[in-house]
Formats: C-alpha cells, sequence, structure tokens
C-alpha cells in the first residue's frame, strides 16, 4: 500500500471512533436506461439491503417511459425485498387526476413513502400548473403517506433568493411533509447556516443532509452549475492528476464523504441520505465505516 493509500486508511479508522452509535442512513438510486445499467442496480440494491436503511427512494424523470421504470423498479423492491421503498413523485407530465390515480396505485401496492417533487421543466419559461407543496397536499387527501420533500441548503436555482427558497420550503412542510432532504453539498457550513434558518421560520421537521460521494469529478463537473451547488476551494485539488487513478479517487471520496458525516453528527445530525448513483462499494464501505452493518 502506498503512503498515500495509507493515510486515507488512517483518517477512515480515525473517524470511526468520532461517530456516535445512533446513525441510520437511507439510499437513493435512479431508474437504469441499458441492461447492463439495470444489472448494476440490482446487484447494488441486493448489496446494501443487509444494511437496513430508513428507506430507499428512486427518481422520478419526465415522460411516462422513465415513470413507468420507476414504478416498475418500486414494486420489485416491495416485492422482493424487506426494504421501505420511496418512490419520487414529480408534477411535471402529470394533471392532478393522473397523480391521484398514480398516488392510489402506490397505496395499493404498499407503498407508503413518497418523495414529492415539483420535477424539472422542460421549458424554463413555462409556469408549472402545480408546484410541490400542492403535491404534498395531493397526496394527503389520498392517504395517509409518509413524505419527503427536496431541501436546498445553498438555494433552488430557479429562486430569486434564499428567503424566496426558505419561504417555499415552509409551504411545503406546511402542506403536511414529514421531513426534508437536502439537495447534496460539500460546504458543510452552508448546510448548517440554512439548518438554523429553518428554524427562525417555524420549520420544525428534520432536514436530511445528502451526502454525494466523489469518484469522479471531472464526470460531476459539470452538475455544478447546474445545481447551484458550490464547490469548496480545496475540493477540485484533491482530484488533481487522479484521473487514471480509480482506486486513489475512491480513497478521496471516501475521506471527503467521511470527513462530512463526522462534522454534520457532531453538530447533532443523526440520519443521512446517501445518492448512490447506482453504485454499492462506496456507500457500503462509508456505512461500514459507520458502523451500518449487516446483523448477523
Amino acid at each position: 500500500m502506498s503512503y498515500s493509500h495509507a493515510r486515507q486508511v488512517e483518517a477512515l479508522n480515525r473517524s470511526l471512533s468520532e461517530i456516535s452509535n445512533d446513525v441510520q442512513v437511507s439510499f437513493e438510486f435512479f431508474p437504469p436506461n441499458t441492461p447492463e445499467m439495470e444489472t448494476t442496480l440490482w446487484n447494488s440494491i441486493e448489496r446494501l439491503a443487509p444494511l437496513k436503511p430508513n428507506f430507499v427512494s428512486v427518481t422520478y424523470g419526465a415522460g411516462s417511459g422513465t415513470r413507468d421504470r420507476t414504478h416498475d423498479i418500486i414494486k420489485r423492491i416491495q416485492q422482493d425485498t424487506a426494504l421501505l421503498a420511496a418512490p419520487h413523485l414529480t408534477c411535471i407530465d402529470a394533471n392532478r387526476d393522473e397523480l391521484v390515480q398514480i398516488a392510489k396505485d402506490y397505496w395499493a401496492s404498499g407503498v407508503r413513502h413518497i418523495v414529492a417533487l415539483r420535477g424539472d421543466l422542460p421549458n424554463s419559461d413555462e409556469k408549472p400548473a402545480m408546484y410541490a407543496s400542492d403535491l404534498v397536499a395531493l397526496l394527503r387527501d389520498v392517504a395517509d403517506f409518509d413524505i419527503s420533500v427536496a431541501a436546498y441548503p445553498e438555494g433552488h436555482p430557479e429562486a430569486p433568493n434564499p428567503q424566496f427558497d426558505l419561504l417555499n420550503l415552509k409551504r411545503k412542510i406546511d402542506a403536511g411533509a414529514n421531513r426534508a432532504i437536502s439537495q447534496f453539498f460539500f460546504d458543510i457550513e452552508s448546510y448548517l447556516r440554512f439548518r438554523d434558518r429553518c428554524v427562525t421560520v417555524g420549520i420544525d421537521v428534520e432536514i436530511i443532509p445528502g451526502i454525494l460521494p466523489v469518484t469522479n469529478y471531472k464526470m460531476l463537473e459539470r452538475f455544478f452549475g447546474l445545481t447551484n451547488v458550490h464547490v469548496p476551494s480545496w475540493m477540485p485539488k484533491m482530484y488533481e492528476g487522479l484521473e487514471d487513478d480509480e482506486m486513489t479517487r475512491r480513497m478521496v471520496g471516501a475521506n471527503i464523504a467521511m470527513e462530512q458525516v463526522k462534522v454534520l453528527n457532531r453538530e447533532g445530525v443523526k440520519n443521512f441520505h446517501f445518492y448512490t448513483l447506482n453504485r454499492a462499494e462506496l456507500t457500503y464501505a462509508l456505512c461500514h465505516t459507520l458502523g451500518i452493518r449487516p446483523q448477523k
């Protein structure tokens, strides 16, 4: 093992002793669009299922094809695993009656947890017919769902200012959402400040931080502008020269994610939502380091 690898392993081991033993996790997956990606997805679900997460969510894109794949994955998780499946549901490309029918279908199939989102607009100039707060209210009228919504510690890209975005989150909570899951972030202070600001406007639900372990910084770089996520100046330097060194990239990504969890846990955070990108290896390793392991 090289000296740099040894330092990374030492850092992870040190972090383990500093994490409280009551940490809980949830995982996010997305619908695959090739047979190879589908195999990877189900291998990952099988690998992570013994860790007994609070729930696993499956994203939901615009267009009936993606929606149908989400529905199929959710129902298979419900039928073939002991996991609690939480589908994403958006207001885009579906009217109110269709959304009611989808919700009823989920409830009938045993789904009790939904992640309610507005969704990405196909045309940025178009005003949506419904917002996430409207979807939360609709779900509340259909059945007694457990509802999660999205939160943006650094602001939604379309929000004119942070206060507007914060009040929009409050509308979702007031409509009946049980918790919020944050957009991934790397500036920990932004999450902590956001959590404090939520309290000041009367948001009293849990804001679960979204953690994205980064193994390929170059590939992810193009998404940063779209998501309004601030990249600390130190982060790109951590990946410099590692384009052809996947092993070290994984160690760096694991260390960054571990440091995030460690600091957030010191600040009282007990639940973490991992964006897996349909790969189990790094998420499984992080959970193992956190003490979350299959029960014998």
